[in-house]
């Protein structure tokens, strides 16, 4: 396994710990309002579901807006905790088949982004963008938490080291 793809596993590991430790708490805190970046917890796993969503299809080969194009079909899971997180389940298992196919993830290929342009850049940074753009939003839900009297949990790479030690 490459870096990249261990990356990716404590990226799942990580949001898996959010899922579990969300439905410890009473049942309303995912919908519950926060002054925050996003109105409530669920809102922020379903941006992030949505945004997971939109890049595999970007590594898939489908374009930007294509991808984004696609994400109707995610409206009926929004402010529903387990759907979000079947999501995520079913898109793990297609990123799986994705670094079982694309053996190189250091091959170059090009994004084009109607506001941006096109960007020249390789798989394996686009997963690294994944997997920054999941540890931000894990720490927006943590202090989400904390604004709605909980403690968050640990989602640090450096604890799933050391859990794959254990």
């Amino acid at each position: 396994m490459n870096n990249i793809e261990q990356l990716y596993q404590y990226h799942t590991w990580a949001n898996k710990r959010i899922f579990e430790h969300v439905k410890s708490l009473p049942a309303d805190i995912a919908n519950q309002e926060t002054k925050s970046v996003f109105s409530s917890i669920n809102e922020v796993l379903f941006h992030m579901c949505q945004t997971d969503h939109i890049w595999l299809r970007t590594l898939l080969g489908d374009s930007f807006q294509d991808a984004i194009d696609d994400l109707s079909q995610f409206q009926g899971i929004r402010g529903q905790l387990e759907a979000i997180e079947n999501q995520f389940l079913s898109l793990n298992g297609q990123y799986r088949d994705f670094f079982t196919r694309q053996k190189n993830l250091d091959q170059p290929f090009s994004i084009y982004h109607q506001h941006y342009g096109t960007l020249d850049t390789t798989y394996a940074e686009i997963m690294q963008h994944i997997i920054n753009h999941g540890t931000y939003h894990r720490g927006n839900i943590t202090a989400m938490l904390r604004q709605l009297g909980h403690k968050g949990i640990a989602t640090d790479y450096i604890q799933y080291l050391y859990g794959l030690k254990q």
